[in-house]
């Protein structure tokens, strides 16, 4: 098939070069000629595993195509991804100013019909309101699918290729079966097809991330709750998803969710509800409790070391919003950072990939470390803020040699508690029945 990508960040990028790889001839336009001209080169814009090796295979087979004239893809292709930004608005709801243009864009440029798929996280209501758009602007006949995405940054390339289902939103049975057979070589026996109206697959993009949302928002509650009267919130957890109508996932307590996806979706179906003269009081709450959560290891620490932490260094390991992403967007790290830095600490950072993307937010404000243990050099305090897989097992001796202190504020949990206590660090998790705030442990 001849599909045309426009806009080429996580979602597009990975969506072009996971069609490419299945054979398809795929154009994937981008308004940015410096990103073009990179991806041209076969490097990718964003760090996510895998991807940059499967641009750069595609690219050698002619099957992926990078331009910044939306013209020739609307004119050569027939079925265009929208995957442009949401980003939020003023007013928590979605800024949808990129996606009216790709719309109209396209509506002026086509010549014979197109299917336009909604590939952009959006509200309820926009595959009707991207019609009437078209319409407006083109009497040649279309069709407007909605297909969410459900990528997880760091294991997009997984999800594409191994989803758990795929939702598409079209009341056409010709298209649905344009769309079965586009998707048939990643589905098997277990990863259905979902086909229904537009509106019920825009709401089941911003039902799922706002559920798995409220999850983690649940779990960290119950986590500061367990800190406070001794218990032990990993043992909590593991029996709790031991009971088959909750399972495991995203039971693991810590610092908040950060990145572009759930703070910005559950805002926006949250304002959807608004408009409607609704209050989802549940997504209030996940999201007041996320805001709060975020302070936890900065407010720890500035009530274990002092609220004026002059002639303190802190360590960070980890910056990016989660492990294996350069992704900084509404990261727990900026909250963290900011109030340490307000009590007068100095900071050096450390994160495998995100680094480059950190000093756009924190500017010469801290160090940046190129190695972990770098990051260490003369610190009375280090914070875990995400867990990269490298921070798991760290050689405690290097720790040792190289803090000043012995006080380790674990956000993600990724340690043992007795073992680290053993090795003469005083050891703070988030839930782990040794509560700062209350002098236990």
């Amino acid at each position: 098939m001849r599909i045309s990508i426009i806009g080429t960040g996580y979602v597009g990028l990975v969506t072009g070069a996971c069609f490419a790889d299945q054979g398809n001839e795929v154009w994937c336009v981008d308004i940015d000629p410096e990103k073009v001209e990179l991806l041209k080169r076969g490097e990718s814009p964003i760090y996510e595993p895998g991807l940059a090796e499967m641009v750069r295979r595609n690219l050698r087979a002619e099957r992926l195509h990078v331009t910044t004239q939306i013209t020739n893809a609307v004119r050569d292709t027939n079925i265009l991804f929208v995957c442009v930004g949401t980003p939020p608005g003023a007013d928590g709801g979605p800024d949808m100013s990129a996606v009216w243009a790709v719309v109209e864009s396209i509506a002026k440029h086509m010549t014979e019909h197109k299917v336009v798929v909604m590939k952009s996280t959006v509200p309820v209501g926009t595959a009707a309101e991207v019609r009437r758009r078209m319409a407006a602007l083109t009497d040649v006949e279309f069709d407007v699918v909605s297909n969410p995405e459900f990528l997880r940054e760091g294991a997009a390339l997984k999800d594409f290729l191994e989803p758990d289902r795929v939702v598409i939103g079209t009341s056409d049975a010709r298209v649905a079966t344009l769309m079965k057979e586009l998707y048939a070589p990643f589905l098997g026996p277990d990863q259905p097809m979902l086909v229904m109206d537009n509106a019920s697959a825009e709401l089941t993009k911003y039902g799922a991330n706002a559920l798995l949302a409220t999850r983690i928002s649940f779990m960290n509650e119950l986590a500061n709750l367990a800190g406070r009267v001794g218990a032990d919130i990993s043992a909590v957890r593991k029996a709790m998803g031991y009971d088959h109508r909750i399972g495991h996932h995203f039971l693991y307590p810590g610092v908040g969710f950060g990145g572009s996806c759930f703070p910005k979706d559950v805002d926006a179906l949250a304002d959807t509800a608004k408009k409607l003269g609704m209050n989802l009081q549940i997504l209030a709450a996940t999201n007041n409790v996320n805001r709060a959560q975020k302070r936890i290891v900065a407010e720890d620490i500035l009530e274990r070391m002092g609220s004026d932490l002059s002639g303190k260094h802190i360590a960070i390991w980890g910056l990016a919003f989660k492990p294996n992403t350069d992704d900084m967007r509404a990261a727990p790290s900026i909250d963290t950072v900011n109030m340490l830095l307000d009590a007068g600490a100095t900071i050096t950072a450390y994160d495998p990939e995100a680094l480059h993307t950190a000093r756009k937010v924190f500017g010469d404000r801290i160090e940046y470390a190129v190695r972990p243990y770098d990051a260490l050099v003369g610190a009375d305090v280090l914070a875990i803020i995400t867990e990269w897989s490298e921070f798991r097992k760290p050689q405690w001796e290097k720790v040792q040699e190289n803090m000043r202190g012995r006080v380790i504020f674990d956000g993600r949990n990724i340690f043992d508690p007795t073992r680290v206590e053993a090795l003469g660090f005083e050891y703070y998790g988030v839930g782990r029945g040794r509560n700062v705030h209350r002098g236990e442990g």
